[in-house]
């Protein structure tokens, strides 16, 4: 079996589907390749200066502009010069989970705007969208068509009966797998492993996978640039196993893969899955063959922990570890999200002591968190509810507000060094707080990180100096031109950890040709801490170097001594004239 074989779209298929008649659907998809057109992006290449904010369509209302209008809006007048690209969630017509229970995936939600307004978007900033590709909404036409007996669908979905042995699948929440709806030929027991509302597509039918590339390609027609594989890691259904990661997932991810590549191969994947760090990447495949990029689970709950304990050696412990299969692969890096922090991905990282310190801190903070079913029938903590904000400081200790905003800035300077293409949620962007009557209103605790905002209070709030918002909307801007302005934070340039002391998080960061280095140091403590960095032992010149971030100088011998002021982040770079 040779590379170019693996890497055939067509003889994907007939490994997903090797005793099934799939030649209606290879014969499809050899026309829709053959047929599929879009004008040619001029900027494919990734640099310095990318870095993508994460929002809802809906995350801003104004009197006059549907709120997709209003995101352009924000972002032509708050964005320009330090995000490049816009991770729109899911903006389709949806009936729970703020829109991951989605009722038609081909239609924008009129209730938001129209394909207009995220064409619109996608001409100014490269656009992320979502594939949610594991299950649909209750409500969703292909379910109803279901239940009421149409034919075609009668494979979509996947019936279990009830006293099926369902043990050994591994479960992200606590509600049960299987849920009862009536049809036309009575009581199913349906497969649902996020929710009652979420019902799991059933891959095992070909028709089913040619909806979805159908999907991809209409969402790349209309200027995705990045497309999210939302839950990726649960498509394979096969009874007596764990029902995750399994063959069938993998193989869809290499058709999807295949596919851009032939038709636009500027096009990324981002593959999401909240799970453990060694599983998470095995969805890079072998580098060449599956997603361009994995969100870096890990890393929101490590950095998270390196602030909580003042301490890094568990972050530094890992970061040191980091390995990419290729030069075509990246991390996702970001801190926060729609989602609650994942525990999952710091399992074997974090003790179970260091996780229950977290849980602690969160309910303390006045965050919540959300468990998982395990296979013996208990469950444990599977994400922490909280602002990253309130994360990092306690809402209600007096703390003067300036701490509070430069721990977080220290925090996504973390982000902002590592190696990856950055992503920060608009929450954070905003330096919202938590948002408790969300989880009373919708009895969600994720709602805690999803408030909808007005655009006229934002930017009231952001024309306001002293307010926390303009601090940290200045701050991480800030940061992300500081970031734009080296080629030594390339998302592909080299990563590496150095000795730095018990509550300094610093990296080596150079560029791929060699050409930039930069040295970047993180106080994670609220004390100064001292740094020595032995600049004759990595090849560094000694003299003046700059802090991109405030733009100050040192003069640093060949055995550089450093005090780090608490929460404090240095870039440094060799000055022009000493480089």
């Amino acid at each position: 079996m040779t590379c170019e074989r693996c890497s055939d779209p067509l003889f994907i298929l007939s490994v997903l589907y090797p005793d099934q008649d799939y030649v209606h659907l290879q014969n499809w998809l050899k026309q829709r390749l053959a047929d599929f057109s879009r004008p040619q992006p001029a900027d494919a290449a990734l640099d310095q200066r990318d870095a993508f904010l994460i929002t809802y369509g809906d995350q801003f209302t104004h009197p006059e502009h549907a709120p997709l209008r209003a995101l352009r809006v924000f972002a032509e007048k708050y964005l320009q010069g330090s995000f490049t690209g816009l991770h729109v969630l899911p903006f389709y017509p949806y009936s729970s989970d703020d829109g991951f229970a989605v009722i038609d995936p081909y239609q924008v939600d009129p209730r938001l705007g129209t394909w207009e307004d995220i064409e619109q978007l996608a001409e100014r900033l490269k656009l992320a969208c979502d594939l949610v590709l594991n299950h649909v909404s209750s409500r969703s036409p292909w379910f109803q068509r279901y239940l009421n007996g149409y034919p075609r669908y009668q494979e979509y979905f996947i019936a279990v009966a009830p006293e099926t042995d369902l043990s050994e699948v591994v479960r992200p929440r606590t509600n049960p797998l299987l849920t009862p709806f009536e049809s036309s030929s009575g009581t199913k027991w349906l497969w649902t492993t996020f929710s009652a509302d979420q019902v799991d597509l059933n891959y095992g039918n070909p028709a089913v996978l040619q909806e979805l590339i159908e999907l991809m390609l209409r969402y790349v027609q209309r200027g995705a640039r990045v497309l999210r594989l939302d839950a990726v890691a649960y498509l394979g259904k096969q009874l007596g196993t764990p029902c995750i990661h399994l063959p069938q997932a993998h193989l869809v991810v290499r058709l999807l893969r295949a596919i851009l590549d032939r038709v636009a191969p500027d096009v990324r994947l981002l593959t999401e899955t909240n799970v453990p760090h060694e599983e998470n990447i095995s969805y890079f495949g072998n580098g060449y063959n599956e997603a361009h990029m994995v969100y870096n689970f890990a890393l929101p709950p490590l950095v998270l922990h390196a602030f909580a304990a003042g301490q890094v050696f568990r972050l530094k412990q890992w970061a040191a570890a980091l390995q990419l299969p290729s030069t075509e692969t990246l991390y996702f890096n970001f801190l926060a999200s729609h989602d609650g922090i994942g525990l999952n991905p710091a399992g074997g990282i974090l003790s179970t002591d260091e996780i229950d310190m977290l849980v602690s801190r969160t309910l303390q903070h006045g965050g919540r968190y959300s468990s998982k079913a395990n296979p013996d029938g208990s469950s444990s903590p599977y994400e922490l509810n909280i602002s990253y904000f309130d994360a990092l400081s306690d809402p209600q200790d007096g703390e003067p507000m300036w701490c509070k905003v430069a721990r977080f800035l220290s925090a996504h300077a973390i982000l902002l060094a590592m190696a990856g293409l950055p992503g920060v949620y608009v929450h954070s962007l905003l330096g919202t707080q938590n948002w408790i009557q969300g989880v009373y209103q919708t009895g969600q605790n994720r709602a805690i990180n999803r408030q909808k905002l007005t655009l006229a209070a934002v930017e009231q709030a952001l024309a306001d100096s002293q307010s926390r918002t303009a601090q940290v909307y200045q701050g991480l801007t800030r940061l992300l031109r500081a970031r734009a302005a080296s080629a030594a934070f390339h998302p592909y340039g080299a990563q590496l950890v150095l000795e730095s002391g018990d509550a300094v998080f610093g990296l080596m960061r150079i560029a791929p040709d060699g050409s930039q280095i930069a040295l970047c140091l993180h106080n994670v403590s609220s004390d100064q801490q001292p740094v020595s960095l032995d600049l004759n032992r990595m090849g560094l010149p000694e003299g003046q170097w700059q802090d991109l971030i405030t733009g100050q100088r040192f003069i640093l011998g060949s055995q550089a001594h450093l005090a780090l002021p608490g929460y404090a982040a240095l870039w440094l770079v060799p000055f022009p004239n000493n480089a």
